[in-house]
């Protein structure tokens, strides 16, 4: 195990029209899990599946990909489910986690990763729901100095009833981590009235005092780009490369997963090698994260590339 993934798994229902549904695995982490593995890393995924139907298509789903589940623990509470309408540049969800089995996940004791696992990733609507949510972020503060860890929000605003409280609990999150990416939409539910620069400035600015914090923090705007931005570098620019757009649903995730291979690939394995990284070799890390999440984007639901087409791209892609 390489890489680790840790929190929700789900199950998708992206509207088709009226009231018709088309089911999928989902689940923010999950599709990130997915989407390292089929990229050849070899890949953990850490939540609680339900014994229900759904569950046992969501173990199905992540053990046909390769993924690692050893960590994986299971109850009979039900499933999470997402219902999922598509807007012309965004989504729209709801969700139904009431007392479901990803939401209750809380181990008396946290599983040990072993040492080969270099990356662990957390974020998305896990931490919005305990036990879980303080579980999870136990979990990654445990992680400190021993592997890298990715902060990926993926900021679920109608879940989120109470926005202040949710930027309050932000530091903790952002402390315990040493690379952070979000999106432009993120944004503007954590730092509302800020550039994306500022924002990125500004959770960079504890690390640039010696403190705990991110070292790097990448930032998506769909097809507009990604910038990279650390403490005493200039920003970085990359653009992905044009597509027919069919489905946005998991892009970030396999974005955030691609970003983890990438740099797992150049030897970036300890936090300060982030910083020590030359800018050319981090340009090809994005673009390899970047042209990633856009082939996903080019069919339906979360389906991200496997390694042989995503080469292809690149190298089709000057």
């Amino acid at each position: 195990m390489r890489i680790a993934l840790v929190g929700e798994a789900l199950i998708d229902f992206t509207c088709t029209g009226g009231l018709d549904f088309g089911g999928h695995e989902g689940g923010a982490p999950t599709n990130s899990a997915i989407a390292a593995a089929r990229l050849g890393q070899p890949t953990g995924f850490i939540t609680q599946l339900s014994t229900d139907l759904f569950g046992e298509r969501l173990l199905r789903h992540l053990e046909s990909n390769g993924v690692d589940t050893r960590f994986v623990l299971r109850c009979d509470a039900p499933s999470t489910l997402a219902f999922v309408e598509r807007a012309p540049k965004t989504n729209r969800y709801a969700f139904y986690t009431q007392g479901t089995a990803d939401t209750l996940w809380a181990p008396a004791t946290l599983p040990q990763l072993p040492d080969s696992c270099r990356y662990l990733q957390f974020g998305a609507i896990s931490l919005l729901t305990e036990p879980a949510a303080g579980r999870i972020t136990e979990l990654v503060e445990a992680q400190g100095g021993q592997r890298i860890v990715l902060f990926d929000p993926n900021v679920r605003p109608g879940l989120i009833p109470d926005m202040a409280a949710y930027r309050a609990k932000l530091p903790r999150w952002l402390a315990a981590c040493d690379l952070l990416k979000f999106s432009d939409e993120d944004a503007a539910h954590m730092a509302p009235g800020l550039s994306l620069a500022d924002a990125a400035a500004s959770y960079l600015a504890p690390h640039a005092k010696q403190s705990a914090g991110p070292r790097a923090v990448v930032v998506t705007r769909g097809g507009d780009g990604v910038s990279l931005y650390r403490v005493g570098h200039a920003p970085l620019e990359v653009l992905p490369p044009k597509v027919a757009v069919v489905d946005t649903i998991g892009a970030g995730d396999t974005f955030a997963a691609a970003l983890s291979v990438g740099l797992l690939e150049h030897g970036v394995e300890q936090a300060p090698q982030l910083d020590a990284l030359p800018d050319d070799a981090w340009r090809s890390v994005l673009r390899f994260a970047a042209t990633a999440a856009a082939l996903n984007c080019t069919r339906e639901g979360a389906d991200p590339p496997r390694r042989a087409e995503l080469e292809q791209a690149l190298a089709a892609t000057p």
